[in-house]
């Protein structure tokens, strides 16, 4: 149905996981959420990890739970930096927040996302706190100064 779309099929604790190639995401979802493939109707989460020396450096992880059969799907898409992902908010309106906190703690963008933006730090905010390569110690000094009055690290 979906040749060359899904790869490294893996069970790890108990729990299915694929690899969709981005471009097939939005018909392999579509697919999953049909009771013809699996009645996957419900996203219970969504993330990010940070793996910067790959090429690819991110897999967008989704957590899809089907009611009707009580099983769980793991689905990832793996995506460069600056490369947008297709939004799945038609699919599943759950992933509407979910990605938008996906971007403000990576910095993935997210394709026909109605509202993609910041959704747990300011605008202004500077960089992306989750990232690999976001300095533990740095602290948007300016932000935190205006805002909550301190010095950082105070």
């Amino acid at each position: 149905m979906f040749p060359g779309a899904i790869s490294e099929p893996q069970i790890f604790r108990k729990m299915p996981s694929i690899i969709v190639a981005k471009e097939f995401l939005l018909g392999v979802g579509e697919f999953l959420k049909s009771e013809e493939g699996g009645g996957y109707t419900f996203l219970t989460d969504e993330t990010a990890v940070d793996y910067p020396k790959r090429e690819k450096r991110f897999d967008v992880v989704y957590h899809l739970y089907s009611f009707t059969g009580n099983n769980r799907l793991r689905l990832k898409v793996v995506a460069g930096e600056g490369e947008k992902v297709p939004s799945v908010c038609a699919l599943w309106p759950t992933a509407n927040w979910l990605e938008r906190e996906v971007y403000d703690m990576f910095g993935v963008q997210y394709e026909g996302h109605p509202d993609m933006k910041r959704i747990l730090l300011p605008e202004e905010w500077v960089g992306h706190p989750l990232r690999k390569d976001y300095d533990i110690l740095r602290q948007d000094d300016a932000w935190v100064q205006s805002n909550l009055g301190i010095k950082s690290g105070q």
